[in-house]
């Protein structure tokens, strides 16, 4: 619980509704440090059928605001290891930005088993979000403060 707002598991049947919020949340905020391209590249990689897909290899959340659905965020084993974890698909619509839903999500995420038996915890950030990461705890990956192939910054954290 976060204030009025409610973080649960997701569910299958969630899944369109999170693919709009992250395309909403990519197309108004993200697009002053990317390209259109690589945004709508980004959106079409988190469709719903990719979302469900995403759950089924690790453990997503939604916050609700009543029956709306305003953020989300994943945590998985890192390419299947035991001892690091990834944070991937946070994300929180625009019009809740600085309300502490994004740092709900993360210690949501924190408190979840991939997160507790991880050493390593790995963020890809976007440029846009990596401020935010970085207030939450995570530094940058081997100590390297550049955005990668990806157009992300690598970011880590340990336990």
């Amino acid at each position: 619980m976060v204030g009025i707002y409610k973080i649960r598991s997701f569910q299958t049947e969630d899944a369109e509704e999170v693919s709009a919020l992250i395309a909403k949340t990519l197309r108004t905020v993200n697009i002053k440090d990317y390209s259109a391209e690589y945004i709508e590249d980004n959106v079409s990689s988190h469709s719903a059928d990719v979302l469900i897909e995403c759950a089924e290899h690790g453990h997503m959340y939604v916050v609700c605001d009543d029956s709306r659905i305003i953020g989300c965020g994943a945590i998985a084993g890192y390419w299947g290891s035991t001892t690091e974890s990834i944070l991937l698909t946070i994300f929180v619509l625009p019009e809740y930005h600085g309300k502490g839903i994004g740092r709900s999500i993360i210690q949501t995420l924190e408190q979840d088993e991939f997160f507790l038996r991880a050493k390593r915890i790995e963020i890809p950030a976007s440029i846009t979000a990596v401020e935010f990461y970085k207030k939450m705890g995570y530094d940058y990956k081997n100590g390297i403060a550049e955005i990668d192939d990806e157009q992300v910054y690598r970011l880590e954290k340990f336990r």
